[in-house]
C-alpha cells in the first residue's frame, strides 16, 4: 500500500508536475499518471512492459481518497481540507477483467507446460547422472594430468583439502569444478522431482525437516507407509501426503547427500523472507554445503535451479522463445493432471491443502474457461433441486476408501500404480501391465514365470494351438520387459533407510494395535 501511494502515485506526480501542493488532480494529469502507472518502465536488461497489476494500484488510489471522507467526517478541521473528487473511477478498479485473464493465462501456461514436462524430469535425471559420471572420473585422475573425458581434453588441477575437484580445459582454458557441478545438478533434479511428485508450494518444500516423515501402519497387511507432514504456511493447516516409492527414493538421496555419511542431519536455521524472522535450527531436508558451513537453501536458488535445468533442456514455445517454469507452475500441473486421472476434485483440494474446492479448480487447466463456467451453473441449478445433505465436504468413510486403496497396491512382482478410482484395466495380469513397479527383490520369482512361459510356449507350438501361441508371446514380451526393468532398478538404487524419528498412529487411520 505503502509503495502505491507514495512510490506509483504521489512521487510519480511530484517527477512530472512540480511544484503540485493538491490531491484535486485535473482530467489531463490524471489520465497521464493512469497511462505512466500502466507500464512497468524498462530497467537494466528487462524492457518495459504492462504492469499487470495495475487495477490493485487504482483500487489502492480510490480506497485513500474514500479514508480521507470518511476521516472528515470524524474530524472535519483536521481532514475536511484534503477531501477531493477521486481520480479514479469505480470501474476502473474491476477485478473481473483481471482475473478473468489471468486465469487464462495460467492455463495456457499450464497447457504448454504439462506436454513438456517428461523432457525436463528426463533432462535432470540425465544431468545428474553425468554429473556424478564426470566427478567420479576426475577424481581419479592425479594432478597434473592430461586426459579426454567426453571428447574433450583436460588438465587435472589440484584441489587442496576443500573437496572441490578442479579441471581445466586444454583448449579453451575454461576451468570447472566438478564437484560444485554436481551439486548443483543434483540439487535441480531434487527441486523438480519434489515439486513435481507432491504438489507442495515451494516455501512447504523448504521447511520439510526429517521429523516431517511419519509412519502409518496399514491394519489389514501390516505394512507400513510413509506420509509426509507438511507445515502450516499459506492456509495456517498441516496436512498429510502419502509417500509414493518414486518420491521415497528423492528423498532418500536427499537425506543420504545431506547426513554425508554422518548418523544424524545436521541442524542449520532458515530465514523466512515474509516473517522477517530466522527458525530455531532444525534438520531440514533442503540445505547444502555452503563454503565451511551448511546453510538452508533459499527460495532465490530454487528459482534459478530451475533456471539453470529448463536451460539445459533446451525447451521452448510456440514463438521459440526459452520456456521458464517457476515453483508454483508444478503445483498447478499436479493438480492438473490428478484431477485429469480422475481423482476426485475434493480429494484433491485436501492433497493441495485447499480450503475452498474452486481454489482446486481454478489450478486445472483441463477445460476452457467458458465450459468450467456453465457446467459450474449447471452443477448450481441441480443442486438447488436436490436435498442440501447431498453436498457435503468428504466423509471418514470416503477418506477411508481412499486410503485404502493403497493397502491393495502390493503384488507379487512390485507394487501397482493403477490410479484411485479406476479399474484394473489387465484383469489382474500383472505380469502385462504397465502399471506395475517391479520390486528388483522379485526377480528370481519374475523368472521363475519367464521359465514356465518359455515352456508354455513350446508346448502351444507342438500342439498348434495358435491363439494360445499369441498370447503367451504377448506375455513373454512383457515379463522380458519387467525384467530389464528390474535389473535397471537394482543397478541404480541402493536401499537406504530414512531414518524417521519416531512411529505416530496419528497418519490417516490409526491401527487397532497401536
Amino acid at each position: 500500500m505503502a509503495r502505491s501511494l507514495g512510490l506509483l502515485f504521489w512521487k510519480d506526480l511530484e517527477q512530472h508536475n512540480p511544484g503540485i501542493s493538491s490531491l484535486r488532480l485535473d482530467a489531463p494529469t490524471a489520465a497521464a499518471w493512469k497511462e505512466r502507472v500502466s507500464v512497468v518502465p524498462a530497467r537494466g536488461r528487462n524492457p518495459a512492459r504492462p504492469r499487470i497489476n495495475v487495477h490493485i494500484v487504482l483500487n489502492t488510489v480510490r480506497c485513500f481518497y474514500q479514508d480521507l471522507a470518511r476521516w472528515a467526517a470524524d474530524d472535519p478541521a483536521r481532514w475536511g481540507p484534503w477531501v477531493v473528487p477521486s481520480p479514479v473511477r469505480v470501474n476502473e478498479t474491476s477485478h473481473v477483467k483481471a482475473r478473468s485473464r489471468r486465469k487464462a493465462d495460467m492455463d495456457q501456461r499450464t497447457r504448454t507446460q504439462l506436454p513438456v514436462l517428461p523432457t525436463l524430469v528426463a533432462t535432470v535425471e540425465q544431468e545428474r547422472r553425468d554429473a556424478v559420471r564426470r566427478l567420479a572420473a576426475g577424481r581419479g585422475i592425479p594432478a597434473g594430468t592430461e586426459f579426454v573425458l567426453d571428447g574433450q581434453t583436460y588438465l587435472r588441477r589440484g584441489g587442496g583439502s576443500t573437496g572441490c575437484v578442479y579441471i581445466q580445459n586444454v583448449d579453451t582454458g575454461h576451468r570447472i569444478d566438478l564437484a560444485s557441478e554436481e551439486t548443483r545438478v543434483f540439487w535441480s533434479w531434487a527441486i523438480v522431482e519434489v515439486l513435481r511428485l507432491t504438489g507442495i508450494r515451494h516455501e512447504e518444500m523448504l521447511e520439510l525437516t526429517h521429523h516431517s516423515f511419519v509412519a502409518y501402519t496399514l491394519p489389514t497387511t501390516g505394512e507400513i507407509v510413509p506420509m509426509l507432514q507438511v507445515a502450516p504456511s499459506k492456509i495456517d493447516m498441516e496436512r498429510l501426503l502419502l509417500v509414493s516409492p518414486e518420491l521415497g527414493e528423492v528423498l532418500t538421496a536427499i537425506i543420504h547427500r545431506v547426513r554425508a555419511g554422518k548418523a544424524a542431519m545436521p541442524l542449520v536455521s532458515a530465514y523466512d523472507t515474509m516473517e522477517r524472522t530466522w527458525s530455531a535450527p532444525m534438520p531440514f531436508l533442503f540445505q547444502r554445503r555452503h563454503g565451511p558451513e551448511q546453510r538452508s537453501i533459499s527460495r532465490k536458488y530454487v528459482q534459478k535451479a530451475l533456471d539453470q535445468a529448463v536451460e539445459a533442456s533446451g525447451l521452448t514455445d510456440v514463438a521459440g522463445q526459452p520456456l521458464r517454469f517457476t515453483p508454483h507452475d508444478f503445483r498447478r500441473l499436479f493438480l492438473t493432471d490428478a484431477i485429469r486421472s480422475g481423482l476426485p476434485p475434493h480429494i484433491a483440494a485436501k492433497i493441495a491443502g485447499h480450503q475452498v474446492l474452486d481454489t482446486t479448480m481454478g489450478y486445472a487447466a483441463i477445460y476452457p474457461e467458458d465450459v468450467i463456467s456453465h457446467h459450474r451453473a449447471f452443477i448450481a441449478r441441480r443442486r438447488s433441486l436436490r436435498p442440501s445433505e447431498e453436498y457435503r465436504d468428504i466423509t471418514p468413510e470416503e477418506w477411508q476408501e481412499f486410503l485404502g486403496h493403497f493397502e491393495l497396491r502390493k503384488v507379487a512382482l512390485g507394487i501397482c500404480t493403477r490410479d484411485f478410482g479406476t479399474p484394473c484395466a489387465h484383469e489382474h495380469a500383472c505380469v502385462r501391465c504397465p502399471q506395475l513397479l517391479p520390486d528388483p527383490a522379485q526377480m528370481p520369482r519374475l523368472q521363475e514365470i519367464h521359465t514356465n512361459l518359455l515352456d508354455r510356449l513350446n508346448e502351444a507350438n507342438e500342439q498348434g494351438w495358435l491363439g494360445e501361441v499369441a498370447a503367451i508371446q504377448a506375455s513373454l514380451a512383457a515379463a522380458e520387459q519387467k525384467l530389464t526393468s528390474m535389473q535397471q532398478l537394482a543397478a541404480k538404487h541402493t536401499t537406504v533407510h530414512l531414518g524417521m524419528p519416531d512411529f505416530r498412529p496419528d497418519a490417516g487411520r490409526s491401527s487397532p494395535d497401536s
